[in-house]
């Protein structure tokens, strides 16, 4: 009789290695939000248009999600790591050279595509490995994300205040080639097939209909994920220059994204767990709630310790929330088509990030403050809570059977 896969002392092990991995890959996109205030004064832009960056970042991102899932499908992941590596540095590298906000953009275009490799790919690879932990597992390797974002602006503050943010890519470019290639090759391993087949196993017998085919369902799942990260982005990519027109200045803003996404981290574990337990949609709905309140926090407070201190709370609220669409995903959706609908339900999420993003800027500029930019995100929210409640009423799951 042969072992199981899931859950095995190779698992955890898998799991350690993928968090690394994601702790590096996933950085591009966070130094471009530290970044912001210097480029909009060297190239003498509006709030907007130093914005752009960002939001191209998150489009080459929520794009690689969705393409880069399937080649890991093909190829395995592995290969596609050392490829996205190499494409990640020499972003970099182009992004140092770029003389305009253009430039700049494209070159972040393809630091997005690379850096997706550190998320939705990488967490429906480990899903496969885990059954009776997927939950706290899942959250464990989308922490990577926000551990990226939280740790590496801190680290490279000094570089940036001494030499600019050019040196510190330059940093960044380095540390990825040494860093994710040998890793990298540490996940050659495939899931064997009796793996799948427990896992469709279990799916089937978790699953039931909400009256939506899976293409269906994913398509919704992608409209709540916009909903939800529209409202999420205002404060995850505007906090910085919210605290730079406060006159708190840039190094301010960065300890406050900082916290938030040190808050995110506890939130995806603590989520990860209650998944195991509740079930995603539930975990989702009850993050999403929490987000919402958090948001609605942010409206009276200018104050430098209030700002910390629901910087923190919408850190605890929201962190969850994204990689329960991929727990819901595992729990509806046959196992086999894994990497492809955690892969599109993704792209749909940071597709949110983005216009949320842009739009953000677009509405300081329009009217000379964050405030309606943060009821807008409320706005948004509440679709991802109708649509939540929707899918709860109509959905009784059962518990997933033991294997044997």
């Amino acid at each position: 009789m042969s072992v199981s896969p899931h859950d095995s002392g190779y698992s955890w092990l898998r799991l350690g290695v993928t968090l690394l991995i994601a702790m590096v890959a996933n950085v591009g996109m966070w130094a471009i939000i530290v970044i912001m205030p210097a480029v909009e004064a060297e190239f003498g832009v509006s709030r907007a248009a130093a914005s752009m960056p960002y939001t191209l970042t998150m489009i080459g991102f929520a794009v690689g999600n969705f393409v880069v899932g399937r080649a890991v499908d093909i190829w395995g992941v592995s290969r596609v790591l050392v490829a996205c590596a190499v494409a990640i540095a020499a972003g970099y590298g182009l992004a140092m050279l770029s003389g305009s906000i253009l430039a700049l953009s494209v070159a972040q275009l393809l630091i997005g595509l690379g850096t997706s490799v550190g998320f939705g790919p990488l967490i429906a690879d480990i899903s496969h490995w885990f059954l009776n932990r997927r939950g706290i597992a899942v959250a464990i390797a989308a922490s990577g994300n926000y551990l990226s974002g939280a740790i590496w602006p801190l680290l490279l503050a000094g570089i940036l205040e001494d030499q600019g943010w050019r040196a510190a890519y330059a940093v960044l470019a380095i540390t990825t080639l040494i860093v994710v290639i040998p890793l990298a090759l540490a996940l050659r391993r495939q899931v064997p097939e009796t793996a799948h087949e427990l896992a469709e196993a279990t799916s089937n017998a978790n699953a039931v209909s909400v009256g939506l085919s899976p293409r269906a369902l994913a398509w919704l799942l992608g409209l709540a994920g916009v909903g939800c990260c529209v409202a999420m982005s205002m404060p995850q990519v505007h906090i910085v220059s919210y605290c730079v027109d406060l006159g708190y200045g840039p190094a301010v803003g960065a300890e406050m994204l900082a916290l938030m996404l040190l808050g995110g981290v506890g939130s995806r574990l603590v989520s990860g767990i209650l998944a195991d337990r509740l079930g995603g949609v539930r975990t989702l709905l009850l993050g999403s709630v929490l987000q919402c309140i958090a948001l609605l926090l942010y409206l009276p407070s200018d104050a430098l310790v209030s700002l910390y201190v629901v910087s923190l709370i919408f850190g605890l609220s929201q962190g969850g929330i994204v990689p329960s669409y991929a727990i819901i995903v595992r729990e509806y959706m046959p196992a086999r088509e894994a990497g492809a609908r955690v892969g599109f339900v993704m792209m749909a999420t940071i597709m949110g990030m983005a216009l949320g993003g842009w739009m953000s800027g677009w509405i300081y500029d329009v009217t000379g403050s964050y405030r309606m930019a943060f009821w807008n995100g409320v706005a948004w929210n509440g679709l991802n809570i109708a649509i939540m409640v929707w899918l709860l009423m109509r959905a009784r799951p059962q518990r997933a059977l033991q294997p044997a």
